[in-house]
């Protein structure tokens, strides 16, 4: 079923594998690399609590800008530094511990708010907006949400008119839900032009006719900027629309994939920071005689958070190394570094979403635990894990929705197949002729042979669900697009199976390697994922089956989820004690 090749297309990790050779881990960074991680640290350390506080959100970006992590991403003719795109993630990954109302404003300004213009910017306008923007003398929004309009954003009712002499668009409309709109200078606005067409534009957000609402009362990212934009005959050059009329979802939707991704890779450098407090706190607390640290109940959290920790930043570096390898290849073909970044994030839409649900929700367990360990304290203002409960929760609503990302990627691995752009069916057929054979009863060889064979039975699994549900909405017994309960439980498989696979390949690599690493962990977290993930994969494998396929159709393919289900029984108590042990005597994130 799978064949092994260096870098994968987009969704390819369904049918294709690659060696361990091939990808990168963090134990690849450069002296380099681990300059500008220690540079990342230091402005952290420097900045303080001030990453909380509203009043000092300009400051930091300007300070962020001079250390050149605002231009990181951006090519030097316009003001930035044109970093790698695994060098760009590991800075995502340091500054993602600087709490939520810091990342939300860099990952606002970065992301969603430069992208845009690079992306589909006239060379004018990146001249104009893109240095002043790397540097931190601009800071940018995105303006897109709407009252009525957030998941369905070509909802939007915001309008474009142009003017009598033809020199302006006259936007009228509302905007909520802004990050960084407190002070930002430039803003990317998304209209109607006439009402109908769906258009980009850049704004100067000094121009009259804009006022801004209060800052919004949140649950949590107090320290960021959030409020609503009002536009009422705002006067906007006409060269200053960006891309082509009605192509406004172009902008939208593909500025989105790299802002998933990014939010993904903070949200674990924010979960090895609440780790880290987490194990400090636990080896302090003395209860019963003994730092609560030594009881079981602690060991078990400390060692599920570290282990979903390790498992999402394998695949933040695989899937940062697919971008890496994607624009590289585009570049050689003489393709413009814009245009280059933009294809390598849409080719990778489906993994940048992966990214993104995984990061947003291991953050929220990791948090959660954090909270738990430190009892009552954890719900006191005055201790940092009251604060970090609360301000993880956004993630998993902005960036699109985790619902939303999950039915999108579905819905883009299933386009890639009809379109053929991704060969399914032959894969999900020969999963199927499978069922009808005796199984392979040979064991599996090498230090990670039933590792491997656990992989390859999670991807069957996943083609045999969804090409059945495919199957079933071709024969026209359901439409997919209103089954989002099995859509969703499709996408969990796969979120699983990726992550489980970056984890294996990121061990083997080591295990293979000269890296004079202790694999004691990671074998550890190996075996543990891979215990948990199989247990889950079955569950959401069969209910989906149960909800569309009937009798005998059904009864093999439960008889297959059982079959793709054999890694074998691990001693889960003994795993988390070398995981949770590794941390304590660490005092920290423990790999």
């Amino acid at each position: 079923m799978e064949t092994a090749i260096k870098t994968l297309q987009g969704g390819g990790f369904i049918i294709a594998n690659q060696q361990p050779q091939d990808v990168f881990i963090p134990e690849d960074f450069t002296e380099d690399q681990k300059m500008i991680r220690q540079l990342c640290h230091d402005f952290l350390a420097e900045a303080g609590n001030d990453v909380h506080a509203l009043d000092k959100q300009v400051a930091l970006m300007e300070k962020a800008g001079a250390l050149g992590l605002l231009g990181a991403h951006m090519p030097e003719e316009f003001g930035g530094t044109a970093l790698d795109t695994n060098t760009n993630t590991l800075i995502g990954e340091e500054l993602g511990r600087g709490g939520g109302s810091f990342d939300t404003t860099y990952a606002a300004h970065i992301g969603i708010g430069m992208l845009p213009i690079l992306y589909f910017g006239t060379d004018a306008q990146r001249q104009q907006y893109l240095p002043g923007l790397c540097s931190g003398a601009l800071k940018a929004a995105y303006c897109l949400t709407e009252p009525g309009s957030g998941s369905d954003a070509l909802a939007a009712k915001t309008r474009a008119e142009i003017s009598p002499d033809g020199k302006n668009y006259i936007l009228n409309g509302q905007k909520m839900w802004i990050s960084n709109a407190g002070f930002a200078d430039v803003f990317i606005v998304f209209a109607k032009i006439n009402g109908e067409q769906f258009t980009g534009f850049i704004v100067d957000a000094h121009t009259p006719g804009i006022t801004l609402g209060e800052e919004e009362h949140k649950l949590g990212i107090k320290g960021s900027s959030t409020r609503q934009v009002f536009f009422e005959n705002v006067q906007v050059p006409v060269a200053n629309l960006l891309g082509e009329a009605g192509k406004g979802h172009l902008i939208a939707f593909n500025a989105l994939n790299i802002g998933r991704f990014k939010l993904g890779v903070m949200t674990m450098g924010g979960c090895k920071l609440a780790i880290d407090t987490s194990v400090r706190y636990a080896n302090e607390r003395i209860q019963f005689g003994k730092p609560i640290a030594s009881f079981g109940a602690i060991q078990y959290k400390l060692a599920q958070q570290i282990a979903l920790t390790y498992t999402l930043e394998c695949a933040c570096y695989r899937v940062s190394d697919f971008m890496q390898d994607k624009k590289d290849a585009l570049t050689v073909q003489g393709i413009s570094y814009s245009d280059a970044m933009l294809q390598s994030a849409k080719e990778y839409a489906v993994e940048c979403a992966i990214i993104k649900v995984a990061g947003s929700e291991c953050l929220h367990y990791v948090v959660d635990e954090f909270l738990q360990i430190h009892g009552g304290y954890g719900y006191s203002e005055e201790y940092p894990a009251a604060r970090a409960y609360r301000d993880s929760r956004i993630n998993r609503i902005y960036e699109g929705t985790n619902e939303i990302n999950r039915l999108l990627m579905v819905d883009q691995i299933i386009k890639r197949a009809f379109k053929g752009e991704l060969d399914l069916i032959g894969p999900a057929w020969s999963v199927q002729k499978e069922l009808t054979q005796m199984p392979d009863r040979t064991e599996p060889e090498g230090e990670f042979g039933y590792e491997q064979k656990a992989i390859a039975d999670f991807k069957k699994i996943l083609l045999m669900v969804a090409g059945a549900a495919a199957k079933y909405q071709m024969d026209g017994k359901h439409d997919l697009t209103h089954e989002q309960q099995i859509v969703m439980q499709i996408a969990d498989i796969a979120i699983d199976t990726f992550q489980a696979e970056s984890l294996l390949l990121r061990v083997q690599k080591v295990a293979s390697g000269n890296y004079n690493s202790d694999l004691a962990v990671p074998k550890a977290i190996l075996k543990l994922y891979l215990h948990d993930a199989q247990g889950r994969i079955s569950k959401w494998g069969t209910d989906a089956l149960a909800s569309f396929a009937t009798g005998d159709e059904l009864s093999i393919m439960l008889k297959g989820v059982a079959r793709f289900s054999k890694y074998p029984v691990q001693n889960v108590k003994e795993l988390r004690n070398t995981i949770a042990k590794a941390c304590i005597e660490k005092n920290g994130y423990p790999v």
